[in-house]
């Protein structure tokens, strides 16, 4: 017998109205959660990866409302340049060397920061930025020694470092001129605030000085920290956190932020990034004072906005291990980003090679 069509309009309406109620209610979430917006962080991954998503992105997503879903890769640079030619970038938000933001919006890569929409930049200071990126968190290259070789007396300098009669004993040195270059002619008496433009002939001639008495030229922070742990080195040049690592875990060696150098990883977005609006929110969010604060609860790494010290987050006690303090960064030389992306920069890279190559 056929059904009536007006009994078959009442029977779909009513059998489906709970279906009805639940499309509209998933259409009601999907749309409130497309309005709350998410982006696509990327970072180096590994032990790192994992102390900032407790200290910055879980905190800055909860904030915002937003959904940070996230990608890593140790170097990001050609993946940049790869999504970039495309036109229709995956990645939103990458945390990579300063560096990469700097050639990256020269190249048309990354996009260039309205900072009247990012007002948590106004407090860190003009050096720390450039047009395209913020920074993001600080390390320190430093000059790391044995305790129980020095004793009461270590090297304090890099001129220490070159007096090889008065401080005996194997050394080593980062395989690559950045920081490298700036030490040796801070070893030749180059006063800190004249180290650029980089005297790279200079910074050779007395890299040659040297050069038979440097046991190693590490590659890894991992084999930096094992040279000093193992004792194969006296005194080396090395990552303030892969110091501390060592000596957490029971080594006698120690380091001074006495002609360090300053160094950065820095947030920047891809050029026409899927989520650019809600990616420049985040980064507002990611580098204001009370998240910032959160970085040294996690990893020995400095906060990339100083007015995260003023937050009472971080002791005195805790600050004094920071690269990025206040007292801790007045000691140091911050690495010129500008001079290493220029040409003169590259040039330097290119001369390493031969460098170390020669007898």
């Amino acid at each position: 017998m056929r059904v009536p069509e007006r009994l078959v309009r009442l029977s779909v309406t009513r059998s489906g109205l709970a279906a009805a109620l639940a499309l509209t209610a998933a259409a009601v979430f999907t749309g409130q959660a497309r309005a709350a917006g998410e982006i696509t962080f990327v970072s180096q991954g590994g032990a790192y990866q994992e102390a900032q998503t407790k200290a910055i992105l879980d905190p800055a997503a909860e904030l915002l409302g937003i959904t940070v879903h996230q990608d890593s890769s140790p170097d990001a640079w050609p993946v940049i340049k790869t999504q970039g030619a495309t036109g229709k970038p995956v990645w939103d938000v990458v945390d990579t060397p300063t560096k990469d933001c700097i050639r990256g919006g020269e190249q048309g890569l990354i996009e260039k920061l309205d900072f009247a929409k990012i007002p948590n930049a106004a407090g860190i200071p003009a050096a720390y930025k450039t047009p395209y990126s913020v920074p993001y968190e600080f390390y320190s290259s430093v000059l790391a020694y044995n305790k129980t070789k020095f004793g009461d007396n270590p090297p304090k300098s890099w001129a220490d470092f070159w007096d090889v009669k008065k401080f005996p004993g194997a050394r080593a040195l980062r395989n690559h001129p950045l920081a490298t270059l700036e030490a040796a002619l801070l070893a030749d008496g180059v006063a800190p605030d004249k180290l650029y433009p980089l005297d790279v002939d200079r910074a050779f001639r007395k890299l040659e000085e040297i050069k038979p008495h440097i046991a190693v030229w590490w590659t890894s922070g991992g084999q930096s920290a094992q040279l000093l742990s193992d004792g194969e080195v006296d005194m080396e040049m090395a990552w303030n956190g892969r110091v501390s690592s060592v000596m957490k875990e029971g080594a006698d060696v120690g380091f001074t932020y006495n002609q360090g150098f300053l160094q950065e990883t820095s947030l920047c977005i891809l050029k026409n990034a899927p989520n650019l609006e809600t990616a420049v929110k985040f980064v507002n969010a990611a580098i204001s004072p009370e998240i910032q604060a959160n970085f040294p609860s996690y990893i020995d790494y400095g906060p990339g906005n100083p007015e995260a010290f003023k937050t009472g987050k971080i002791s005195a006690e805790r600050a004094a291990e920071l690269p990025s303090s206040p007292e801790n960064a007045a000691k140091q030389v911050l690495i010129s980003t500008a001079w290493w992306s220029g040409p003169e920069g590259e040039e330097a890279l290119k001369r390493w090679a031969s460098f170390l190559q020669s007898n």
